[in-house]
Formats: C-alpha cells, structure tokens, sequence
C-alpha cells in the first residue's frame, strides 16, 4: 500500500514532507514490536499514528485499545489499565479485566501518557520489561503481550528532569519517535484542509460551502493555528455557520481567529463555539439546517405554481416551529426554556425569538419561520442585555471576536 492509499484509507489530507515521513515511519515499525512515542503538539492527529501501525502489523487480527490517560482519574488508573480483583476497593464488587489484559495479542494506544502517576509509570515499566503485571488487590503475577504505543503534546525531557516523568520509562518508550508536525509548518495543507472542512459542513448543513478570497486565504495560511487541525475545522463551521454571504473576506475571517496567539484554542468535537452554552448551540445547527431544508422546499414549491414540475412530485413542506424545537429538541430538552417575540428586527424584518427560562411552555403556534440573521441578532441582543452593553463581554459570552461583534450591531442596527 503507497502513501496516497493510506492517506485515503484513513482520511488524512495533506502533502506536507514532515507528514508524509511520519506516515512512512509508522508503516515501516509496523512489522515490529518497537516500542513507539509519538510526539506533536494538541490537536495535529496524533491518534493516525497508532492506528496505521497496528493495522499494517501482525497483531493487525487482535485487539486494539485507545486509552486517554489523562481522561481517567488517578483513583482508578491503575484499575482501569491493569484489572482488579473483587473487593479490592469499595465498589469493586466482582474482578474485572484491565486493557493490558484485554489487548493480549494485540496493540495498546496510551494516548498523553505524561499524564500517568508515578506509581502508575512503575507498573507499565514493567509490562514493557517482561510483560507482567498485576491486579490491584491481587498478589498473583500476569503476563500479557501487548505492544504499546504512546503519545503526548508535552516536551517528556522537561518533564523527566522536573521529577515528573520516569528517566527509565522514557527510554522505553522512546525507542522509535514519530513527530507530528504541527499546521502553522503545513502552508500548503490549510487550503486543501480548509475546503475539506467547508464542503463537509455544507454537506451536514444542506447550504452551499464557503468559499474565501485572496485575502482571506493568505490570511489563513498566516496564522500560527495555536490549535492546529482542530482549531482550523472548528473555524470551518463557526463560519459556515455565521455568516450568511458564502464568500467570506479577510476582515470576516479575522473575526473568527483570536489576537492572543499564545492561548491555545479548546475545540470540542462537535465544533461551533466552546464558549456558548451547549443548549443553545444545538438549538441554532438544528434550527439552521431546518430552515435551509425549508427553503428547499419553497423553492421547489415556486416550480410547481410556474408549472415546472408535475404536483405529485412536490414534497411536503416542513414548517419550522422554534417553540416545538427548544421544548422537544435534543439541544434544550430539560432546560425548561420557552419562546417569546422581542421585535429584533433584522433588515426590515419582524420579531425573532429570545430564550428565556419558564416553569411550563404553552402549545406551539403557528409562527412565520425564523432566519439565521434573525437568531444571530437576538444572540447578540441577549448577550449586550446580561453585560449591561458591554460588547468585548458579550463577544467573550459568545465566542466571537470584538471586531466581530461590532459589524455585527452594526449589520443589524443594533447601536
């Protein structure tokens, strides 16, 4: 298999030489059982790594097991990793296999391994060293073959030498590296990631992808991507989302990308903002791709009167009821939120929803659908109320930039 069928295989978009040498290092220890540690910074794909050399190895048949050490708390790391016996704590009411156990035969993933407690750090030594290891509350030694492949976003020399990080272990883990680079060292890769990223979202979202001018491409390949691919996709949607024009300039995409560099960006999985509330955020996504659905079938409606398509071939057309979406939705279900008209008008238009928590919601009625400009500026219309005008706050509230914001109140009249 070349490196333009793996790249295929697992998704992975880019041309840049420090990539394609990792690629080419983790198919060639495949075939071992070296220890590896791939290194990199939060969010370049490190987890490709651990997966392209466990399904190009002879363990390829057996288990393979991901596991994010600094996702387990250090109460039951050690549980979680190696088993235990019942008993062995309170809740531990019958034994329990641990992964080194469960991935005999087969490869082990530890992802941000710097995270694990010293003693921990002990145990896995010695699985490395001979393949043993024991339950907790048990005195009984194991033996498991497990190849083991780490990774971390963290210099492990700095941390050996502040106490943090076994000198042993490391050089155990040490023995092949593999290095991510990180994408402010991948200029040719953003564009082709970018437009990845948009035509996905306009696929999810049923709109038309976003598109950037000159400017704005040069401006996104000069940004330094603290949070590298993760950042990139989450600016992706925040976009494809926000702004209804589908040619987004550079003074619109400065909007989305903070000034301070050096903090690095939290992105979850799902995208958008992690700064507005999740209710909220899988409010707009549902309501938004209900609306471009709606417009769909409107248009497709307009054909039918003109006499362009046969009445048996129209679909029935979906209205969109915001009350029934944040009563019944997965976004706000529980939240207890209602829907009531605040007169935000928006180009000219009527009265757009605000959010507001109410012991019992009424029946939904019948109501004109709601556009994206409308929830937007009602977004923003909310968030200038709780900051007492506030703007830089209300920008923070909702994830978005100052220079964002402004436009924003201007672009509805908001002043």
């Amino acid at each position: 298999m070349d490196l333009r069928q793996i790249k295929d295989k697992y998704q992975i978009i880019g041309n840049d030489p420090g990539l394609n040498r990792a690629i080419e290092a983790a198919v060639n220890v495949a075939s071992t059982d070296l220890s590896v540690i791939v290194t990199g910074e939060s969010g370049v794909g490190k987890e490709y790594i651990p997966r392209i050399i466990h399904d190009h190895s002879p363990r390829k048949h057996k288990r393979y097991i991901a596991v994010n050490c600094g996702a387990i708390p250090e109460g039951t790391i050690d549980s979680e990793l190696f088993g235990h016996e019942k008993g062995a704590f309170t809740g531990a009411v019958d034994s329990r296999k641990g992964y080194f156990e469960e991935a005999d035969g087969g490869t082990i993933f530890l992802d941000e391994v710097a995270e694990l407690p010293v003693g921990t750090q002990v145990r896995l030594l010695r699985v490395l060293q001979n393949g043993e290891f024991i339950r907790v509350g048990s005195s009984k030694v194991q033996k498991t073959d497990v190849r083991v492949i780490a990774a971390t976003n963290i210099h492990l020399e700095r941390a050996v030498a502040s106490g943090k990080f076994r000198r042993d272990l490391y050089y155990r883990l040490n023995t092949v590296p593999i290095v991510m680079p990180p994408l402010r060292e991948r200029k040719e890769d953003i564009r082709m990631l970018f437009r990845k990223f948009a035509s996905d979202f306009a696929d999810k979202y049923t709109m038309q992808p976003v598109r950037l001018n000159d400017e704005a491409m040069k401006l996104l390949e000069s940004y330094p991507w603290p949070g590298n691919i993760r950042q990139l996709k989450s600016v992706a949607e925040r976009i494809s989302i926000m702004e209804t024009e589908r040619l987004i300039t550079a003074d619109m995409l400065a909007g989305y990308l903070p000034k301070d560099h050096s903090s690095r960006m939290p992105v979850q999985s799902g995208g958008f903002t992690d700064n507005c509330s999740d209710p909220y955020r899988e409010f707009l996504i549902q309501l938004y791709a209900q609306y471009q659905q709606l417009r769909i079938d409107v248009d497709e409606l307009i054909r039918i009167v003109k006499g362009n398509t046969p009445a048996a071939q129209v679909p029935p057309v979906q209205t969109i009821n915001p009350t029934h979406m944040l009563t019944e939705g997965s976004g706000a279900r529980g939240a207890g939120y209602g829907v009531r008209d605040t007169g935000c008008g928006v180009q000219g238009s009527g009265a757009v929803i605000e959010v507001e928590e109410v012991e019992n919601v009424a029946e939904p009625q019948e109501e004109s659908p709601r556009t994206l400009d409308q929830i937007t500026c009602n977004a923003i219309a909310e968030a200038l109320r709780r900051n007492g005008n506030n703007r830089e706050k209300a920008a923070a509230e909702l994830g978005i930039s100052a220079r964002t914001i402004y436009r924003k109140i201007k672009e509805f009249n908001l002043e």
